[in-house]
């Protein structure tokens, strides 16, 4: 996957939303449902850059799944500017495309989850439509 596929991905997804709410000057895209941020796709460059400019994601998962993750691949560590329980680093181009599509469909269920009943019913009717 390219960039520009996970973008296009993780905005299909229903509700989605996308901003750069930490500045223009920090090279991040963040994508949330209801408000809440479950994908952060890094742009390039910026006081951010590390492991050479490899592109990648910070996703939003349970702590054991993230700790599941991190020993099963070399391409997920802890992310580097979130809280690392929570949050992992993916390197998306190093992946294979189903699993990366998985694990940020991972990140958009981990919100709708806790999302208010009312609000989660919405989600829920509209992945068992698709």
């Amino acid at each position: 996957m390219n960039i520009e596929e996970v973008r296009e991905y993780t905005l299909s997804l229903p509700g989605v939303t996308e901003d750069q709410a930490f500045g223009e000057d920090i090279l991040i895209l963040n994508f949330r449902l209801e408000g809440k941020i479950f994908v952060c796709l890094w742009l390039g460059g910026g006081r951010y850059d590390m492991k050479d400019g490899v592109s990648r994601i910070a996703l939003k998962l349970p702590p054991d799944r993230n700790i599941e993750l991190r020993e099963q691949f070399s391409t997920v560590t802890p992310a580097y500017h979130w809280n690392k329980t929570h949050w992992s680093d993916v390197y998306y181009e190093e992946m294979d495309e189903a699993i990366v599509k998985g694990l940020i469909k991972e990140s958009y269920r981990l919100i709708i989850s806790k999302l208010p009943k009312s609000i989660r019913a919405k989600y829920i009717d509209l992945e068992v439509a698709k």
